[in-house]
Order: structure tokens, then sequence, then C-alpha cells
């Protein structure tokens, strides 16, 4: 919980965000401290600790230099840097003091607080013994107001809920219970969802997803979520899709086992999207958004689609799988393609999608591809600049389209060794007739090491970029 705090902290744990040793007087700071401090600072400490014994006092230096979404971003570092000290202390609440910060910096200072304080527990025996202790953040600020703080924890809130969503394993998160999951983000931000079931897929005709389901005894969802305000700025509605494989196994094209451990993530494309969507709709931006979130895990059964099949997707075109391991982009043509009909100002598609955008770029960025959307997709990296969720542009000439002919069927659904991440991108693109850019997240979604306030296991990389986004679109 984040508050904003009414009048200056005189006894309580503190934080004071300053930018230089001036800004240490009328603080109430012994000659002692005041010399400590900067005996800190000068060796390049930017967090600092005094323990008074009664209380705790951390001074946080800004940083000076460098690029401003750097700036911010280093923030987030510091608070991640500060909750680590708050909680091995013990501490259940901490005044944030901006002395000298703007309302962006002690923004996302609060921030990187928060989301480093995250953790899931649910699994665990003692989980109350290994729960934080960290409970409120109250942000003293002459400038920040209690809209900004209330779109903080909405924010907040968003990816915690992305972020227990990809967490969750198998066992519990089947495509029935995203679903569920869904419904119950939309109840809580008056979003509007809509499940259609096997049977409705099936009556709909969406071949790639019910091709990647038919090695699975848990039927597949298709998720809908919509928020219509009646203020919207926009007619025609920006449109977010998200890859939902809940596991992924490679189906008959099998993973190694080592490449499956994490394959519960294969769904952090659609938990962005559910993410998001619940944050737009919580903090009522008046912008009309859909997401759409086809969900399934892709196992090797007795039936489960082989390579060779030939699928016919919900567009009517055909497909001639030749790695039942590139499920993502089945289930996701006949969402882009599904998405045609809501005549859309633009639709990004966000997923876990290819080894090669990991092994391009790492878990710093994601890839980018964009098609007819030269300002939006500017207008993304923007956001994403500004939330330090980065976008690496990839082309998407029709260079490589020859990579996905078929002698067979209108299309392969891969397109061979060399520029995977590209390949999928433009598989994509053939179900699409509108302003469209795909985003691989496959590098950021899931960490298996701690990376700052990003912590270990799903980031919900994704739901705070699209935040940004829709929210630019009203300012």
């Amino acid at each position: 919980m984040i508050k904003k705090a009414l009048r200056k902290p005189t006894a309580a744990d503190t934080v004071y965000l300053i930018k230089a040793g001036s800004d240490l007087k009328d603080l109430n700071f012994t000659k002692d401290e005041i010399n400590f401090i900067k005996h800190e600072h000068r060796i390049k400490r930017k967090v600092i600790e005094i323990n008074r014994m009664k209380n705790r006092i951390i001074i946080v230096f800004a940083d000076l230099s460098g690029t401003k979404s750097q700036k911010l971003e280093n923030q987030r570092k510091y608070g991640a840097e500060t909750q680590a000290i708050l909680n091995k202390a013990k501490i259940e609440r901490v005044v944030v003091y901006a002395v000298n910060a703007t309302t962006e910096k002690v923004s996302a200072f609060s921030e990187g607080i928060a989301l480093s304080n995250y953790q899931f527990l649910k699994y665990k025996k003692d989980s109350k013994k290994l729960t934080n202790s960290l409970k409120q953040i109250d942000i003293y600020s002459e400038n920040i107001s209690d809209i900004d703080v209330n779109e903080l924890n909405i924010i907040i809130e968003g990816v915690y809920h992305a972020r227990d969503l990809v967490n969750e394993p198998l066992s519990f998160l089947t495509a029935a219970q995203f679903s569920e999951e869904i419904k119950e983000l939309g109840k809580h931000s008056n979003a509007k969802v809509e499940v259609f079931n096997k049977k409705k897929i099936e009556s709909l005709k969406m071949g790639g997803l019910l091709a990647v389901n038919k090695g699975s005894i848990d039927p597949p969802t298709f998720s809908v979520i919509e928020w219509k305000p009646g203020n919207a700025v926009n007619k025609k509605p920006y449109i977010f899709v998200g890859k939902g494989v809940v596991y992924d196994t490679g189906g008959l094209s099998l993973k190694p086992s080592n490449f499956m451990d994490t394959m519960k993530c294969d769904m952090a494309g659609g938990a962005a999207v559910a993410g998001a969507m619940y944050a737009i709709a919580r903090a009522k931006l008046p912008v009309y958004v859909i997401g759409l979130v086809p969900a399934t895990d892709n196992r090797p059964d007795g039936n489960a689609y082989v390579p060779g099949d030939v699928v016919t997707m919900y567009d009517g075109s055909t497909v001639e799988v030749l790695n039942t391991d590139a499920e993502g982009r089945m289930i996701l043509a006949d969402a882009l393609s599904y998405a045609k009909q809501y005549d859309p100002e633009l639709v990004i598609n966000i997923a876990t999608l290819t080894g090669a955008a990991a092994r391009a770029i790492g878990s710093k960025a994601m890839v980018g591809m964009k098609v007819n959307s030269e300002q939006e997709f500017t207008s993304l990296q923007r956001s994403g600049e500004r939330v330090f969720e980065r976008i690496v542009e990839f082309p998407m000439w029709d260079d490589y389209k020859d990579q996905l002919k078929s002698e067979i069927a209108d299309q392969k659904n891969i397109g061979g060794i060399d520029a995977g991440a590209i390949t999928a991108g433009k598989f994509l693109e053939h179900f699409t007739d509108y302003p469209f850019v795909h985003l691989d997240i496959a590098g950021p979604a899931f960490l298996e090491k701690k990376d700052s306030y990003r912590g270990i296991g799903g980031t919900a990389v994704g739901v705070r970029l699209f935040f940004d986004f829709v929210r630019s679109k009203v300012k």
C-alpha cells in the first residue's frame, strides 16, 4: 500500500531523497551523521543507512548524469536496494520524503520499493515466516497528488497480478483456470470479460488454437477483455493480444527436459495483457481497449498435432506444421484474425515467442516489429524508455517471406534456423490487415536470477509498458 503523507516525518523510519550534501541542512542530522553521509557518498554510495536505534534513516542521492529514462530507472533500483534494507530491519512502514526530487523521481523510487517487495509464497510451508515485513509506503512530497499515488498503487497491483499468473504452475493454472483468473480481475476492475469455451472455439473454427490443444486433456479457452468507457478518446479500439500457452512441452517436437523447466511462463504475454487491462480499467483511463488471450497447454498426447499436418486457421488460410514447438504463433494467428472484426486503431501482439529473440538481445529488452504503424511504434518505444521495458526493433522486410513458403499450404509455421524471431513475426503478419506491432518477450518475461526490482520468476514485463502507452493517448 502506498499512501500520501500529510506531514513531515519526525520519528518515523524515513528515506530522504536528495540531490547533494547541501540538501541535508535543516533535516536535523548531527554533525557526525552529516560527516558520515558525505564520506559514504564520496566513495560512490548512493543509498546510505543510519541506524538511530529508535528508527532507521536512509539517505538516497539522485544520479545527476545520464538520460532521463536512465535516471528514473536508477531511482527504481535505489528503491529495490532500500527495500532490502527495510526488510532486513523488519520495518513495516516507511516514509519517503522528497527533499529534492521531482514527482517522477519519487514515484519511480517508490515503485522500485513496491515492485521489489513482491513475493510468491503460495506453495511455501512457512510462508508467514518468509513474508516481507514492509507493508506501507508513505510519500511526503509537495508536488505528488492523490491521483499520482492512486495510479501508482494500481500499476503495482497490475504487475503483482500478472506476476502471480506467470509464477503459478500448470497443476493450478490450466487454460480454464487462467480464464477464471481473468474473469476475477474483470470483476475487480469493471472490465467486461467474455470467455469462449471449447465448443464456441470449435464453432468459430479457430484451427490453430484447436490444433495445439489436440494433445491436451484440458480444454482451450479464448478470453475477450473489453474496456470501453463512455468518455473514450478513441472510437476504434487499441487491441492487445497475449499468448496464453500455460505450459509448453514442445508437443511431439519435444523440448529437452532442461528447456522445459520454466515453460509455465509461456503464458507471460497473456498475463501481461490481463494485468495491463486490469490496471487500465481500474484507473478508468478514457481509452477504448480490448485484450484477447487464446489459451491452452501444448502436450504430446496420443492425438497431438504432428509435423506434416496441414491446419486450416480461423481466417481460412492453411498452415503446414513443421515443428509443433512453434505453437504460440498458431494460437496467436487465430486471435489476430479475430481482431479484424473490431476495425482496430492498432493491434499489439505480446508473446514469449522465440528463443531466437532471447539469444539475440537477452533479458534486458524485448524484440519489436511493426507493420503500417510508424508513429504508434515510436510512441510505444517512448513508453518503453519511460518504464524501462525497452524495445529493440527488428525488420519486418518481405525478404523473409520466402522462408515461410510451403509446397502444400499457404505457409509453413517455421522459417528455418536463420532469423527465427523475424520469420515468427512475418508468420503473424499474414493474419493482419491493420496497423500491427509484434513484441517478443522471450528474454525478459521470466528470470532465474534476481535483477533488482524485477526479482526471480515472472517479471510481468508489458504491464507497465501498455499502461503508459494507453495513458499517453489521454495526455
